[in-house]
């Protein structure tokens, strides 16, 4: 029986494929000079077919209702782009080096404007609030047992003597949970080291001395806003 995108991502598939056609523009030069590879257009022939598998294999975690279900659109295309250059031999430090240009890249192509505006409800008080609701629904049986490839995670306050605004602390991540079922351990990491950029884009400052890829108990996510000069 064929695998299908479920309705939820079906919805969103055109922006999503259109990312990833921008992505793939985006990374030929890499691919061309960092790779060595020569027949980029198959390359971005590769990277879309695998895509059409990863879509068919991206889990639901609630659609709208969940915050994770766009973490899981806009960054798991990047597990198609792993899968392809490791077949093609091309070695995982570059191929993060490779991601996470390019992201960067697709990043500051929206206007600074509008990225720092989504900056700013990220740290907004209201944002707390939700990610705060959700992180303590993520933690409730009910909640694991209809989504078990979610993530669960917890709200962190600032204590005394603390430089951040808030944190999250994931206890379990959805990326490791994909990689585990499909086999993409060697490249998990290389989606972890996304989010410095993803963050920074947008006037955010992210540190994180730990992640669940790397075999820690928890990813110790931390923000505050980047200081302007």
């Amino acid at each position: 029986m064929a695998e299908t995108i479920h309705p939820f991502y079906q919805l969103h598939l055109a922006a999503m494929e259109g990312a990833m056609r921008q992505r793939l523009n985006l990374a030929e030069p890499l691919l061309r000079d960092r790779a060595h590879l020569s027949d980029i257009d198959e390359i971005h022939r590769q990277v879309m077919t695998e895509f059409e598998a990863v879509l068919t294999q991206m889990p639901y975690v609630g659609g709208e209702a969940s915050r994770m279900s766009d973490f899981f659109m806009r960054l798991l295309g990047f597990i198609a782009i792993g899968r392809v250059l490791r077949r093609h031999g091309v070695p995982l430090p570059v191929i993060a080096d490779i991601e996470r240009e390019t992201y960067k890249a697709q990043l500051l192509t929206e206007p600074e404007e509008k990225r720092l505006a989504a900056g700013r409800q990220f740290m907004s008080s209201e944002n707390q609030a939700l990610v705060r609701e959700q992180a303590a629904k993520s933690a409730t049986r009910d909640h694991q047992q209809a989504f078990p490839d979610d993530f669960v995670y917890d709200f962190v306050e600032p204590g005394p003597g603390d430089d951040f605004e808030f944190g999250i602390d994931y206890k379990a991540c959805g990326f490791c949970k994909f990689a585990a079922r499909h086999g993409d351990h060697e490249i998990l990491p290389s989606i972890c080291g996304l989010d410095f950029d993803a963050y920074a884009t947008r006037g955010i400052h992210l540190e994180r001395t730990q992640t669940l890829a790397g075999g820690a108990s928890h990813c110790n996510f931390r923000f505050s806003r980047l200081r302007s000069g």
